[in-house]
């Protein structure tokens, strides 16, 4: 069976006996000998500076890492500005409105690109309560929508507003500029573009900014999880199988060309499904130039509806994900994330080319 949602991902061989590691107590010096290649090879991904930034792990989810972000990184007095446009969007939202981190949203239609001019505007009439940080999603895998980075990590750079980067699904295979300083946090999984297995997630934060870090949180602490990881530590029990299939994904990410290769091979492989499925008469939900190469959307075909699509494409050995809340009823999706081929692409068509022939 070939996933073809936006995560769990299917599995190369190496990284799948990469599980069968002998068991290992987090105690002892080979599992901080792990943990520091991890960290290690996070910020080689994108060449990144470890005087300057630190990774931080944790047993979760990608939802952990951006809670921990979120959670963390909004010191106590700080203001929150949160850019939707569609679920993830919303779903920091909610973090905030738990923890009860003073903040505003900053609303966008699910298929609408943020407009840069308006959240600028909302940052600059904030007054006497300026805000101190803003929230947004990289990828908005709710539509397949890239987001634009550089002009809102700009505008925040001008205005020594800390940008917090929701990147669970774009990290390792779309461009980040980590050297604008407006950006002070990346949250991130393993699960993803990475080709790791769910169970550890982690944010990329600059250290300047964990120097100013809330501790609203206990497990996911993330002042607490980075000070002691660089004590080659860690206060809780971690998912140490999940580390191992990260460190491998890491190693064969590295082999195969970084993130850059990544980008291209996943960027071919959507081209080719786009293509091909705007052949059978199936439309993209938005232009090539404004979605992902991780995942795109698109139309249900005329006269099928999702759960005829998704069982019969699972007949043929391939899960596919449904549009989320309203646009259920009119879009799926399809991620080129994992070990995938232009050969499984090739038949993915075939299916799709027998059901609406």
């Amino acid at each position: 069976m070939l996933l073809l949602n936006p995560g769990p991902v299917t599995l190369t061989e190496r990284v799948r006996k990469s599980l069968l590691q002998p068991d290992l107590c987090h105690r002892e010096p080979e599992f901080f000998d792990l943990q520091d290649e991890a960290r290690a090879r996070l910020n080689g991904v994108y060449g990144l500076d470890p005087a300057v930034w630190t990774p931080v792990l944790m047993t979760g989810s990608g939802t952990a890492a951006v809670e921990s972000m979120t959670a963390g990184l909004v010191p106590e007095g700080g203001r929150l500005l949160i850019v939707e446009n569609g679920v993830y969007g919303e779903r920091i939202s909610q973090i905030a409105k738990q923890y009860r981190i003073d903040h505003d949203v900053i609303h966008f239609e699910w298929m609408q690109a943020p407009d840069l001019a308006q959240i600028v505007g909302k940052l600059d009439t904030a007054g006497d309560r300026p805000y101190t940080h803003v929230a947004i999603i990289h990828h908005e895998t709710t539509t397949g929508r890239l987001n634009d980075l550089s002009g809102l990590a700009r505008a925040c750079r001008e205005r020594g507003i800390g940008l917090l980067v929701d990147g669970v699904s774009s990290f390792a295979a779309e461009a980040i500029d980590f050297n604008d300083s407006g950006i002070v946090a990346v949250a991130a999984t393993a699960n993803k573009c990475v080709h790791g297995v769910p169970g550890v997630s982690f944010v990329m934060v600059r250290k300047d900014a964990l120097a100013k870090a809330a501790s609203r949180t206990y497990y996911l602490d993330i002042a607490r999880l980075a000070k002691l990881q660089a004590e080659r530590n860690t206060p809780f029990t971690p998912s140490v199988h999940a580390y191992y299939a990260l460190v491998e994904a890491l190693r064969e990410l590295d082999d195969a060309g970084g993130w850059q290769a990544r980008h291209a091979h996943y960027g071919a492989l959507a081209e080719q499904a786009r293509a091909g499925l705007a052949a059978l008469g199936i439309d993209g939900a938005l232009p090539p130039g404004e979605s992902s190469v991780v995942l795109r959307a698109y139309k249900l075909p005329a006269g099928v509806d999702y759960p005829r699509l998704h069982d019969w494409l699972k007949a043929d050995g391939f899960v596919i994900y449904a549009g989320q809340g309203g646009l259920s009823k009119e879009l799926f999706r399809i991620s080129t994330m994992g070990n995938l081929t232009a050969a499984d692409i090739d038949r993915l068509l075939a299916s799709f080319a027998r059901l609406v022939k």
